[in-house]
């Protein structure tokens, strides 16, 4: 089980008050001027790393009311964890220092469905991201409804992180780092914990 420092503890409650910002329709986020890309042009201080999904519905800074700096964002199909994923992720773990990591899944995620849809065979396309989704299936073939088969697979990816990751695991081990997984409900905009 993952201990949360205070400090992560903070940054989450931030980010779900954020959300809560962007259901209500009163975004406070004011650092989104060139201003404050001079205050970060040479350093940057993000105090969350974010794992989601390139759907052009899931943009976690104007879903979670956040400026620049404050994120470090990684953005790929269905939240899948190649190679590069892990080592961008690793990155703000370890030279960035990033206290909190979200994994930010979604309902309708084209992903889900087009997995699901072609279960177990191979297309020829996207077959790294197949790669990463088909695990979740394996497990738990009789998933019919593609958000719950999207929460399901973002706690793989932690599962995934976790043990394919030497910084990431040592990080959470040490209480450095704490993961939340999450979704986004696009009929409400609200992020909740799974």
């Amino acid at each position: 089980m993952q201990i949360i420092s205070e400090r992560a503890k903070r940054e989450l409650d931030k980010l779900l008050n954020g959300n809560k910002n962007f259901v209500n329709g009163t975004p406070t986020a004011s650092n989104m001027s060139l201003e404050t890309l001079k205050k970060y042009a040479f350093h940057q201080e993000p105090y969350a790393a974010v794992l989601s999904c390139s759907d052009s519905r899931v943009v976690p800074e104007i879903i979670f009311d956040c400026g620049i700096g404050e994120l470090f964002v990684v953005r790929v199909a269905g939240i899948t964890a190649g190679p590069n994923v892990v080592e961008s992720l690793e990155y703000a773990v370890y030279k960035i220092k990033t206290p909190l990591m979200i994994l930010l899944g979604h309902d309708d995620c084209g992903v889900m469905k087009y997995a699901k849809d072609n279960y177990p065979n191979r297309t020829g396309h996207f077959d790294s991201i197949l790669n990463c989704v088909y695990p979740v299936l394996k497990k738990k073939e009789d998933i019919t409804c593609h958000n719950f088969f999207a929460q399901q697979h973002t706690i793989w990816v932690e599962e995934f992180l976790l043990n394919n990751s030497k910084i990431i695991s040592d990080a959470v081990n040490n209480g450095e780092l704490y993961i939340a997984k999450c979704h986004l409900d696009h009929s409400t905009g609200l992020v909740s914990l799974i």
